[in-house]
């Protein structure tokens, strides 16, 4: 498995929970723990991204834009993730808020994956991107315990 399947893997995981949560109502347990898995997902996926990822590909010109565009976009999805939080779960405000998340998490995911991806693809050997995939999912595994 190279670095793009096992983001891509995440990412798949992303879309599930953000669809399973769209489907719940008010302020019940399912919601509650869909949340509590979307929002350990994203967190995860943040660091383990951003440090096996985005990291090395800062050292390339043609990556370092889209790498900081990316780094950027985590950033406002942890500050969605916050209003989501603050929002009482049975509102239409907090419904308003997991839509605008939902739609920035998709974006970003869409982004990456048909953009970002060729580009990384391009100036990583095939070597590095077995490394990378190895260390993100061990970080992704230390997070998750």
């Amino acid at each position: 498995m190279n670095i793009f399947e096992a983001i891509r893997e995440d990412h798949d995981i992303q879309r599930e929970l953000l669809d399973k949560l769209m489907d719940t109502s008010g302020s019940s347990e399912t919601r509650k723990q869909y949340f509590a898995e979307l929002k350990a997902a994203l967190t995860h996926h943040e660091v383990a991204e951003e440090r096996y990822f985005y990291a090395p590909l800062m050292e390339f010109d043609n990556t370092m834009e889209p790498c900081r565009h990316a780094v950027a976009e985590h950033h406002e999805i942890d500050e969605l993730i916050e209003k989501v939080e603050e929002a009482d779960m049975s509102s239409a405000a907090w419904m308003a808020h997991m839509k605008n998340l939902q739609h920035k998490v998709l974006h970003h995911l869409k982004e990456e994956e048909r953009e970002f991806f060729q580009q990384a693809g391009k100036v990583l050997t095939g070597d590095q991107k077995q490394e990378l995939a190895d260390a993100y999912q061990q970080e992704m595994q230390a997070q998750s315990k």
